[in-house]
């Protein structure tokens, strides 16, 4: 089980961190990712990093201003959200796949980020 934590109402230019923490599951078994939805779109990817935190992927829009990042310790997964934009508001959902997988099985509940301008 995923469960995520840490949208919220913030201003443009603003910051967030989203926090998905494992229950159940060893977090280093899995690949993690971000991905968001915006009202009346479909689901996109936002970024991913590998079971160890060695490799991490970014969508164009995001790169440079968020960054993904895991404590396998603590099993949890982050997202840093910084220099935040209208167009980031959306709903966000961590996401695990299993190592050398290509779909992610496990899915977080949706937590809501909203960018006011």
């Amino acid at each position: 089980q995923l469960q995520a934590s840490g949208g919220g109402l913030v201003q443009t230019g603003g910051s967030l961190t989203h926090s998905c923490v494992a229950s159940g599951r060893t977090l280093s078994s899995f690949d993690m990712g971000w991905f968001r939805q915006a009202p009346g779109k479909e689901r996109d990817f936002v970024a991913s990093i590998t079971w160890s935190g060695g490799t991490s992927r970014y969508a164009d829009s995001v790169r440079g201003r968020f960054t993904i990042s895991r404590d396998n310790y603590r099993n949890t997964l982050y997202l840093q959200m910084n220099s935040l934009k209208p167009e980031d508001t959306a709903l966000y959902f961590c996401a695990a796949r299993s190592r050398g997988t290509v779909m992610y099985n496990y899915w977080g509940q949706g937590t809501q980020v909203t960018v006011s301008s």
